[in-house]
């Protein structure tokens, strides 16, 4: 018989979470190199800001959650992240941006720290 502590429990549950936001993060950078290789009036990017839109809004929505278990300044810091990607979409959008460049970095750079947590 198998006997886990509250804690391994909550580990495991916290390294699939943390999988989970990487497998997300792989599969929005995908779409924004497609973007990116398309072209910003592209079907491609509009599909992949679309998803860059919702999954960041997600992301905050859950940030600002008091049932959130993140410190408060990382918190704070992705919010404003958070904040700052909306912004790049938008200008994206109205064509006053041309490049996915900082989005993909960023992104890539969240992702990686992902990777790195246990």
């Amino acid at each position: 018989m198998y006997q886990f502590s509250y804690a391994d429990v909550l580990a495991d549950d916290s390294r699939a979470a943390r999988q989970e936001e990487r497998q997300a993060f792989d599969i929005v950078l995908d779409r924004l190199e497609t973007a990116r290789r398309k072209g910003p009036n592209s079907g491609e990017a509009v599909e992949a800001l679309h998803l860059l839109d919702r999954f960041w809004k997600f992301l905050m929505e859950d940030l600002a959650h008091p049932d959130n278990g993140l410190p408060k300044p990382l918190k704070t810091n992705l919010l404003q992240i958070g904040v700052w990607i909306l912004r790049e979409i938008e200008g994206l959008r109205q064509g006053r941006k041309h490049s996915f460049d900082a989005l993909i970095e960023i992104n890539a750079t969240i992702r990686d720290g992902l990777q790195s947590t246990p």
